[in-house]
């Protein structure tokens, strides 16, 4: 595979094209991780100001990554994820300029949209791999995509170093921001121009109806309209978060709690009416045409512990470094970068492992379990254990987390084919919820060194409960009469 990718045909073209735009959306995603002590200093913040800043980074990432997954369904990945790049420009523009804590806060809300463009490559790279190979190509995707946090809190900082000279000497952190946004802007262009849904004579396969997820049994709607209310939940944490900084006032918190709870009852009705005769024992789908929303939601659980943690520890780690190790912010913006680093080989490798082991359920559920060892690993850093044992510590959590979501989109494309896009959008949701749940965490605890064992303790206890969650509830996945016939349809 890695010989195709250098040849940039075919398949591995769109691959190329795949994972690069999703590189592009984590460095505009992460453009504020690697600045926040200078912003904070610049603006006059406080601690408290600029941890909700990093939390509103993830807020409407919940519902915009299932609204994308619908979206997506519907027109396909090529318009989506082109749209999502273009976009992300208004957002880096808007926060580049702003000048105080509210303005910071709104522009920050606005990029959140920007982190579901994840969802949009497993469906296009799940359209053009057959299952022998997804694994990997989504480990690719998901570990060079997932690199632009790397290049966000490494590369950043320089360029905003070099460019002091046009910011009165200071750290010029406006025009990398804003330098990320055009970027981004140029290559949602070049998609579009450049990548097709399909293969040549494949169809792309739509949803029979739109507004709520197809599920194949009664059971599995009611189970579905479950695991809705964290999504929404996580929502009315930031909300509340927001009022205990002052941004919102009570009221308003008590009418967007409000707000949340019309839309899950709105939520709900759209999806009894996508699948009203399945609900009403009105339809029954074939043995072979069903899926179980359990083994959904394992899924989302496994990446809300896994791709979950990497935000929430991604946006705090060059604080962390900083803090813990006596460093400037210029040096703990690239040595926190190790982490994300890892992306480049531990992400492939869990999906490799997925392709080739024979069991993707017990590849997962061997990554979950090291997430939370890695993460009680971590809790153990001091200043005492010097900085580069400590690096070394901190990349080996890193490899079992990434290669714990790459395990997890190893299985996600193979559940139900013409649903993936909504599929994939319900796990990465779930990833944006627990990001938010540690993201609040952290912001609650004190900024001291038992504050930060505590955070990588709580991480680690979660990542160990799911892994015996995929241990005992996960299935291994069966190649689905769809994916045959797609790649028959491939083979002529």
């Amino acid at each position: 595979m890695f010989r195709g990718l250098l040849s940039f045909r075919g398949q591995y073209r769109i691959l190329n094209f795949a994972w690069f735009a999703f590189f592009l959306t984590f460095v505009v995603w992460f453009n504020y991780a690697p600045f926040t002590t200078v912003i904070r200093e610049d603006l006059h913040l406080t601690v408290a100001q600029s941890r909700t800043i990093s939390l509103c980074n993830l807020a409407l990432t919940i519902p915009a990554r299932i609204i994308i997954g619908m979206l997506l369904d519907r027109f396909g990945p090529r318009l989506t994820f082109s749209s999502i790049l273009v976009y992300a420009a208004l957002p880096c523009w808007a926060f580049a300029s702003a000048q105080n804590f509210n303005q910071l806060v709104l522009s920050r809300l606005a990029m959140g949209i920007v982190g579901a463009g994840f969802v949009v490559g497993i469906r296009l790279v799940g359209e053009w791999f057959e299952s022998p190979e997804i694994g990997l190509a989504q480990g690719i995707y998901g570990g060079w995509g997932n690199f632009g946090s790397f290049a966000a809190e490494a590369f950043l900082p320089m360029i905003a170093l070099t460019t002091s000279f046009l910011y009165a000497g200071h750290e010029n952190w406006r025009l990398a921001i804003a330098f990320s946004g055009v970027v981004s802007l140029a290559f949602g262009v070049l998609f579009y121009l450049n990548v097709q849904n399909t293969p040549p004579g494949k169809a792309y396969q739509r949803p029979a109806r739109n507004g709520g997820m197809e599920v194949t049994s009664s059971a599995s709607f009611w189970a579905l309209t479950l695991t809705n209310i964290p999504l929404l939940g996580a929502l009315g944490l930031i909300a509340w978060r927001l009022q205990l900084v002052k941004f919102l006032a009570p009221t308003t918190m008590y009418g967007i709690w409000a707000f949340l709870v019309g839309l899950f009852f709105l939520q709900t009705y759209q999806a009894f009416k996508v699948n009203r005769e399945v609900v009403l024992g009105q339809k029954t789908y074939p043995g072979g045409d069903r899926y179980q929303i359990s083994q959904v939601f394992v899924l989302e659980l496994a990446y809300a512990v896994s791709f979950g943690s990497e935000l929430a520890v991604v946006s705090m780690l060059p604080e962390y470094f900083e803090h813990t190790f006596n460093l400037s912010h210029q040096i703990a913006g690239p040595v926190a970068a190790t982490y994300p680093l890892m992306n480049l080989i531990s992400r492939p490798a869990g999906g490799l492992i997925s392709d080739k082991i024979g069991s993707r359920k017990w590849t997962l559920t061997f990554t979950i379990g090291g997430v939370g060892l890695g993460y009680m690993i971590m809790s153990q850093i001091n200043p005492g254990l010097g900085l580069p044992f400590s690096v070394v510590l901190t990349m080996f959590c890193a490899f079992f987390v990434f290669a714990g979501a790459g395990a997890t989109f190893g299985i996600a494309p193979l559940i139900k084919r013409r649903v993936t896009g909504q599929i994939a959008g319900n796990i990465g949701a779930y990833g944006s919820v627990g990001s938010v749940l540690y993201a609040t965490t952290y912001s609650l605890l004190p900024q001291t060194v038992e504050g930060n064992h505590t955070f990588f303790q709580v991480l680690g206890m979660a990542g160990i409960v799911v892994a015996f969650l995929c241990a005992f509830l996960l299935k291994e996945p069966k190649v689905s009469q769809e994916d045959l016939e797609a790649a028959a349809m491939a083979a002529h």
